[in-house]
Formats: C-alpha cells, sequence, structure tokens
C-alpha cells in the first residue's frame, strides 16, 4: 500500500471523527463574540473601529480554512496544502488577530472590577515568560522543528487527539509570537525594541534554515515533488508575512523615536 494511500485512509478515519469541527469551533465562537463586543460597547463608548473588526474576520476565516474544509481536508495527503493551511493558521491569521486588538475590546467590554482582574492577570509574572519575544519564538519555531525534523508529522495523520493538539498549538504558539512582537493591545511587560528585533531575526532564521532541511530532507512519508513544493511555500510565503511584521514594528520604532517638533514659543 503506497503511502499517499494511507494517508488519504488516515485523513478519512480522522474526518469521520468530527476533529474539522472541533477545531473550528473555538474560531467561530470568537467571532461571534468579537461581534457581540462590538455592538455591546458601541452604546457606550465611540464607535469601535469597523477595521479591526475586518481584521478579526478575516483572521477567523483563514484559521477556520486551514482546520476545516477543503484546504483542510488536502492536507491531510497533499504537503503543499498542509503548509499553505500553516501559514494561514499559525501566521497569517494570528497577526491579523493580533492587529484587531481583541484585549483592548475585550477590556473595555468588561465591568470594572472584572477588567481590573483582567488587567492583574496581564501584570502576572507567568504572562511575563510568555509574552517575552524569545521564549514565545521557542515555542513557535521550536514546535515547527520538532514537528518537521520528527515522526511527528506523519503521527499527526493517525491520532486524532495529537492532530487537535497539533493545529491548536500551531495557532497559539503563532499568535502568542505575534503579539509578543508588535504592540496592539495593552503590553504590561514591555520589552525594548532592539530585543523585539532580535527575537525576530533570530525566528526568521531559524524558520529558513527549516524550510531549506525540509527541501533536502522531507518529512517521512511525504514525496520529494510535494516537499519541495511546499518548502518553498513556506519558505517565501513565510517572508512575505515577516515582511508585514518587520514593517510594522519598525513602524511602531519610528513613531516612537522620532523627534518631536521643538513648540515655538512668541
Amino acid at each position: 500500500m503506497s503511502t499517499d494511500h494511507v494517508h488519504e485512509e488516515a485523513a478519512r478515519s480522522l474526518l469521520g471523527s468530527g476533529p474539522q469541527l472541533i477545531l473550528a469551533l473555538p474560531f467561530v465562537c470568537a467571532l461571534i463574540l468579537y461581534v457581540w463586543a462590538v455592538i455591546h460597547t458601541n452604546r457606550r463608548y465611540k464607535k469601535w473601529p469597523l477595521y479591526r473588526t475586518v481584521f478579526w474576520s478575516a483572521g477567523i476565516f483563514l484559521a477556520v480554512a486551514a482546520v476545516a474544509g477543503p484546504l483542510a481536508e488536502k492536507a491531510h495527503h497533499d504537503f503543499q496544502a498542509h503548509m499553505l493551511g500553516h501559514l494561514f493558521l499559525g501566521m497569517l491569521a494570528p497577526l491579523l488577530m493580533a492587529l484587531a486588538a481583541p484585549m483592548m475590546l475585550t477590556l473595555r467590554t468588561l465591568p470594572r472590577d472584572k477588567a481590573r482582574k483582567l488587567s492583574l492577570l496581564l501584570k502576572s509574572r507567568q504572562l511575563k515568560v510568555l509574552i517575552d519575544p524569545f521564549f514565545a519564538s521557542f515555542l513557535n519555531i521550536g514546535g515547527l522543528w520538532l514537528l518537521y525534523t520528527t515522526s511527528l508529522y506523519n503521527a499527526m495523520h493517525e491520532n486524532i487527539l495529537l492532530h487537535i493538539f497539533i493545529h491548536l498549538h500551531v495557532f497559539l504558539a503563532g499568535y502568542l509570537f505575534t503579539v509578543s512582537l508588535i504592540y496592539i493591545d495593552p503590553i504590561p511587560h514591555r520589552k525594548s525594541y532592539a530585543y523585539r528585533a532580535a527575537a525576530l531575526l533570530s525566528a526568521l532564521a531559524a524558520h529558513g534554515i527549516l524550510s531549506k532541511i525540509i527541501y533536502a530532507r522531507p518529512p517521512q512519508g511525504v514525496p520529494t515533488d510535494q516537499a519541495e513544493a511546499g518548502s518553498m511555500l513556506m519558505y517565501y510565503g513565510g517572508d512575505a508575512i515577516d515582511f508585514i511584521l518587520i514593517f510594522i514594528l519598525c513602524l511602531q520604532w519610528y513613531k516612537a523615536t522620532r523627534p518631536k517638533p521643538a513648540a515655538i514659543t512668541l
């Protein structure tokens, strides 16, 4: 029996168990809650920017497309489709959703006492570690190295719980990495621009090296032509999304450090 056939049979087993629904449901709920919060708070405060709602909706759409539907089904036996889903779920969707400032909207929606408790949670030591750019980079890129350089990628297609866990990890690690670099939401434990830039450059290098390793030594069970196409998509597609991250970080850095115009005295 061919490897492709084994993957297709595993995919049918997984799809029959409903993991797509399990993975898509949290994103659908997140969209409903976000829209509800916007409508609810617009009655009391200044109108929430429409572009943020658009960012959130687009991010949700890409995340759902990566875990449910035709792309998710194809990803079980087509490595290039799998890699496109990785770019959607672990990079582009987290970026768009971070730009939607969900924490700011949450604080604006909650009652004052609960918003104060959430603010204290954001200042906790545990979150300080999680939001550190280098630690977030380790969770994000390190997880990808583990997935593609071990038997984990093959096992993911044969175990439902592992399949769900890895997809959730890819998204959460990608989101955590994004918000640790560009500060759209309130971030109590802020790092310097130079520190964040160094973490981003390190992650870019590790991501690029991994894509070249996949090209040269495909994961177990992945045909060479699919591995080459998928690794090139990972390399160039990842660079395109990372360019947006770099642009935003540099723009924020410039705005924070540009000289202020001198006051005119008469």
